[in-house]
């Protein structure tokens, strides 16, 4: 047998074993009982699931989406629920958004959403706080868009009370600011790291901390920044490994949805091949996310990674960018995340919500 042949022979073993062990996701409809654009989801474990969306609207689930109950917090319904987390069926957090003054607001429910308190309301002018994310359950950040080169940023140690932790933070750039578009403009990991993606300046940056909040670094990215441009969307799936999505808003430009992946924490970021969507990556979601897993598929799917882009569709990679996949038919999607590799939500556009399982 010649040497080429020897050598083709074994490429094509390679690249069907590798075909063979990729779990290519299952998407199931479910129905949400609301009309309203549904904006962030964030699920508990494989039975637990809250998600929220325009005009006050949150959504729960205890028995894995087989059926949904929908709300509308009082006194909220002028809002924009553009952040959710939970962290049990009975408890969770909401961050609105609006073009008036107290837009911004942040709820909690400890009663599975039968009442909620509003336990931060803005008073900061120009503040325009776009998303959160936790530690533990009363442990958290909430990142707002920069105010004369200041970011006025939120953090809570006790679940109730949010202190603001701005002298904490880096300079901002001229302009600069995060996207509000699926939650994810923040991510958490462990007990103290957490990374913020930012755009709106002549460079899109990631903003890191591992000590909990208390000391920030900034790092360059290589995702399109401009005033409609920039890094909308991180996840980590440990301390080292990470991965970040944005894009342009701009529809005369379409063609910039990007991810870059880092393996230092974020100090470095490198380009990985474009995703298959258009427009700006709203939201992404490493699939093993929210708890530790030692099944042998959670071991095989530690680095898959699913991104969403509106309209421009949604795609998934098994290898941290370097091969991707269209979902095919998904459009409309704002924001994905995970319990583990066999349950995971996508929600957007009228009250769309699809469970995606590998």
């Amino acid at each position: 047998m010649s040497i080429l042949r020897i050598v083709v022979l074994l490429i094509t073993c390679a690249t069907l074993s590798f075909a063979q062990s990729i779990h290519y996701p299952r998407l199931t409809p479910q129905s949400s009982g609301t009309k309203e654009l549904l904006i962030a989801v964030s699920p508990v474990n494989a039975s637990v699931v809250w998600a929220a969306g325009t005009h006050g609207t949150f959504l729960v689930t205890t028995n894995g989406g087989k059926t949904w109950r929908s709300g509308q917090v009082k006194g909220a319904e002028w809002l924009q629920f553009r952040g959710v987390r939970a962290m049990s069926k009975n408890v969770a957090y909401l961050l609105s958004i609006g073009n008036q003054p107290g837009s911004f607001r942040i709820y909690k429910t400890e009663d599975g959403g039968s009442t909620w308190t509003m336990q931060f309301k803005n008073t900061l002018e120009g503040a325009f706080y776009d998303c959160f994310a936790f530690w533990t359950p009363k442990r958290g950040l909430a990142h707002s868009d920069s105010v004369n080169g200041v970011f006025p940023e939120l953090r809570t140690e006790d679940g109730t009370t949010w202190q603001s932790i701005a002298s904490n933070m880096p300079p901002a750039l001229p302009g600069e600011f995060s996207f509000s578009s699926s939650d994810t403009c923040v991510a958490t990991q462990g007990e103290n790291d957490a990374w913020i993606a930012t755009g709106g300046a002549s460079v899109s940056r990631i903003l890191a901390t591992t000590d909990g909040g208390n000391t920030w670094n900034a790092y360059d990215t290589p995702i399109v920044s401009s005033a409609s441009a920039g890094a909308f969307t991180v996840d980590f799936r440990d301390s080292m490994n990470g991965i970040v999505g944005g894009g342009d808003l701009n529809p005369s430009d379409p063609d910039q949805a990007r991810t870059a992946a880092s393996t230092d924490g974020g100090q470095t970021w490198t380009l990985t091949n474009a995703p298959p969507v258009t427009g700006a990556i709203f939201g992404l979601s490493y699939v093993r996310q929210l708890w530790p897993c030692t099944q042998t598929i959670c071991q095989e799917t530690q680095r898959y990674v699913v991104v969403t882009a509106d309209t421009g569709g949604a795609a998934w990679t098994p290898d941290e960018g370097t091969t991707w996949y269209v979902l095919p038919g998904v459009t409309g999607e704002w924001a994905v995340a995970f319990a583990d590799p066999g349950a995971g939500w996508l929600v957007g556009r009228g009250g769309t919500i699809l469970k995606i399982s590998f």
